[in-house]
């Protein structure tokens, strides 16, 4: 429960952030969360899965962060960038792999890290609603 809670914060909190250190950072918090809910339905190898996956495209989403920051003179804040892609294709073509695959986006391997944690969770619970009765 803690790990889902953990989960859903990061994620909203990240959402209304405008520096984009800091919507990585919230990032990170949401997806450590889904390790801990791996973790709390006996899903190790799961979540070791999903730190290494989650670890390498993080890396990916720094260190592409930081290019842009840098070729901006310095902005941190969202609201003043744009057109990263005309500046900077190359890094916003490493940036949109690297969040595409965080968001877990059919065919990548975020996709399947958190499929496996799902389909887990639902083996180790038996998930059962009635309607009416």
């Amino acid at each position: 429960m803690v790990g889902a809670v953990t989960a859903f914060f990061g994620a909203t909190v990240g959402l209304v952030q405008n520096d984009i250190k800091k919507v990585v950072a919230y990032s990170t918090c949401s997806q450590l969360g889904y390790m801990v809910f791996a973790c709390g339905v006996s899903a190790y190898s799961a979540s070791l899965f999903h730190l290494f996956n989650h670890a390498f495209f993080k890396a990916l989403l720094f260190l592409s962060a930081g290019s842009v920051i840098h070729a901006l003179a310095d902005e941190q804040d969202l609201r003043k960038m744009g057109a990263v892609i005309t500046r900077q294709p190359f890094t916003y073509t490493a940036m949109l792999i690297g969040s595409l695959a965080l968001m877990g986006t059919p065919f990548l391997t975020g996709f399947y890290s958190k499929d496996t944690i799902i389909e887990l969770a639902y083996g180790a619970y038996k998930v059962e609603g009635t309607i009416g009765h």
